[in-house]
């Protein structure tokens, strides 16, 4: 492997080590207790694996999802882009942010933090946010830059640090039954929302990478071993502050208390497990570094949603789009972190499954080519199921694999093989 190759490795690494999502393996660590192998492992499946192979496979495809999924139907196309855009933008990931931010650099060091002081801190940095998103510039993408490597480095000193003072003596009772500790590891690396990045953004990441190489085969390639360096690394950092989690000692009282108060649990032990390790200093390093990492992604999302809608709708100027976006981030941040996260659940719950059978198809074309109505049926039963599955119909529970959150799987395999039979069938008349 070259140079280029670990060139393209880190800025993958980079593109999905979202500051936001430090939250979760940590409170994952601490919720599965003994059972912390197989819920960390499916985390690291639709955390860290499920993103990476989506960009990898767009690789292969001219246009990448965008013309797969107008290939199905125009209409589907925009309806599903325009779900995931307005998901990792203003209505969780962008909110998510901001909301972070405050838990993660305030919250720590006020004595009765209520809705106001989280009003004062995300008018200003929403605020903050709007100015950079209406004047984008390299500067933006400069400091993002330097911090990731800075927010590494500070998250692999937490680590290390954590490892020689916690003990694994006493780990917590597990919360997941352990036959579903995978499945449970699983759906929590859905609030990551990178897998549903990875097709939003393909095209971006791959452009970048063509820059890099000469040729179509030449880009598969190092994109293929860019992914398994960028997986190794992000499995490992969410690996490591999960460990954390689950050896932090947190007693039920402090739980109790920070259900009470609406206050995430991630945030806090990555907070405490700062102050163990490096005292005040290091929790107010770690705050400020974690807080414009999260200012420099809704700075992204912003403008990346902004110029996505800009394109599709024209007429509305990209400066509508980014004062919308940002109000709307600004108004959802305000019920909290946890709100926010919890109010994602059902939206991920119908997006996720779809992406999973786009990028499965994908894959399965490249080694038997699927007809479009192979495509179409699958991706229309999956559709179908996921939202009555939300709606909480009926007969829904009663579907093999519900218990698992999987029931969509089953319609994705029959639909892509009666499709597949029917378009062998039709071709043959």
């Amino acid at each position: 492997m070259n140079k280029s190759v670990f060139v393209v490795g880190f800025m993958l690494f980079a593109i999905f080590f979202g500051a936001g999502n430090l939250i979760f393996p940590p409170k994952l660590g601490l919720d599965s207790g003994g059972d912390f192998w197989a819920s960390i492992a499916g985390f690291v499946v639709t955390g860290v694996g499920l993103p990476l192979i989506g960009i990898i496979v767009s690789g292969f495809y001219q246009g990448g999802y965008k013309a797969v999924l107008n290939r199905v139907h125009p209409w589907f196309s925009v309806a599903f882009l325009t779900a995931i855009y307005l998901a990792i933008g203003p209505f969780f990931a962008g909110p998510r942010t901001g909301a972070t931010a405050y838990e993660m650099a305030i919250l720590p060091f006020l004595s009765d933090p209520n809705w106001l002081s989280l009003l004062i801190f995300t008018v200003f940095y929403f605020g903050l946010a709007l100015w950079l998103s209406l004047n984008p510039s390299k500067m933006v993408d400069r400091i993002g830059s330097v911090l990731t490597p800075i927010l590494l480095i500070s998250i692999i000193a937490l680590v290390v640090k954590a490892y020689i003072l916690f003990s694994a003596d006493a780990v917590p009772a597990s919360v997941i039954p352990k036959e579903n500790a995978f499945i449970g590891g699983v759906l929590e690396g859905y609030f990551t929302m990178d897998a549903l990045a990875s097709l939003a953004f393909s095209v971006i990441v791959l452009n970048a990478i063509k820059s890099k190489v000469n040729n179509q085969s030449e880009l598969i390639k190092q994109t293929t071993f860019a992914a398994i360096i960028a997986a190794v690394a992000l499995g490992l950092i969410y690996v490591a502050l999960g460990w954390i989690g689950n050896n932090l000692p947190v007693s039920a009282e402090t739980l109790a208390d920070l259900n009470s108060k609406g206050q995430n649990i991630g945030t806090y032990i990555l907070n405490t497990a700062a102050t163990a390790t490096f005292g005040d200093l290091g929790r107010i390093i770690l705050g400020l570094i974690v807080s414009v990492a999260c200012l420099t992604t809704t700075v992204g999302l912003a403008v990346s949603v902004s110029e996505y809608f800009n394109e599709i709708f024209p007429k509305i100027s990209y400066r509508s789009y980014v004062i919308l976006f940002i109000l709307i981030s600004f108004g959802l941040a305000n019920q909290g972190l946890s709100a926010v996260i919890s109010k994602s659940v059902p939206v991920l719950l119908v997006l996720y499954p779809i992406s999973m059978t786009i990028i499965f198809l994908m894959l399965v074309n490249l080694v038997l080519p699927l007809s479009l109505l192979a495509q179409r049926i699958s991706l229309g039963l999956v559709t179908i199921v996921s939202i009555l599955s939300v709606a909480g119909v009926e007969f829904m529970a009663s579907l093999p694999l519900k218990n698992l959150s999987m029931e969509w799987l089953p319609f994705a395999l029959v639909g892509c093989v009666v499709g597949y039979v029917l378009g062998k069938v039709t071709k043959a008349e």
